[in-house]
Order: C-alpha cells, then sequence, then structure tokens
C-alpha cells in the first residue's frame, strides 16, 4: 500500500463555507469552491475526500461552477486502463469570484425590494 495526503479544511476555511452557505450558496457549491480556491487543482477523487462530498454530490457542485464560469477541466489520461481523470481549476481569482456573487447578491435584494414597494401600490 502507499500512503497519500489529503487536504482538509482549516478553522478559517470552514468559517468561509458557512459564510458562503448562510448567503445562500449551497453547501455542496461552497465546499468545492473554498477546496479549489486553496490548491491549484484537484481530481475529482481529491475534491470528493477533501470535501467529504460523494461524487454525485461533487459534478453537481462543479456543474454550478462551470455554468458561472468559475472553473475549467482538463482532462489527465489513466496510466492504467480505464477512463482518463478530470481535474479543475478555478478560472477566476476567489476575489472576483466574491465580487460576482456580491452583484448577483444585490440585484437580487433589489428585484425583491422592488416587487415590495409594487406590493405596496395594492393597498
Amino acid at each position: 500500500m502507499k500512503e497519500q495526503s489529503i487536504l482538509v479544511f482549516t478553522d478559517k476555511e470552514e468559517e468561509f463555507v458557512n459564510l458562503l452557505i448562510k448567503i445562500g450558496i449551497k453547501k455542496t457549491v461552497a465546499q468545492t469552491l473554498v477546496f479549489l480556491a486553496n490548491t491549484p487543482e484537484a481530481t475529482s477523487r481529491e475534491l470528493e475526500r477533501g470535501t467529504d462530498l460523494r461524487q454525485p454530490e461533487v459534478s453537481i457542485a462543479i456543474k454550478y461552477l462551470d455554468e458561472q464560469g468559475w472553473v475549467q477541466c482538463r482532462t489527465i489520461p489513466s496510466e492504467n486502463k480505464g477512463r482518463p481523470q478530470k481535474c479543475y481549476s478555478l478560472t477566476k481569482p476567489v476575489k472576483e469570484i466574491i465580487a460576482a456573487i456580491e452583484k448577483a447578491k444585490k440585484n437580487e435584494a433589489n428585484n425583491q425590494l422592488a416587487l415590495v414597494k409594487k406590493m405596496r401600490n395594492y393597498l
């Protein structure tokens, strides 16, 4: 057997995940984003182990991050027979991603405020 190291979240990274969750980001997406923010790139398996998520949860989180344009994927050919591995990395610095989240949340809040104003017209 060979020994492997597994990256796990620090307290600060856990706090970052919790803040993302509190503003409405799904837990799986928050964990995946924070994990990728703290490593140059990671395979699906590394993401599963480091975030303690199952493969389908990682796939769904990666799909969301990809739709936002925040993650890129490259394929690593398998050394043995079998499927090639996918390796993921962020396409933008975390500060830009946070700015995009902030902008989306501001738009969401403004839309809700506009609806409240519209409701007041009915009274």
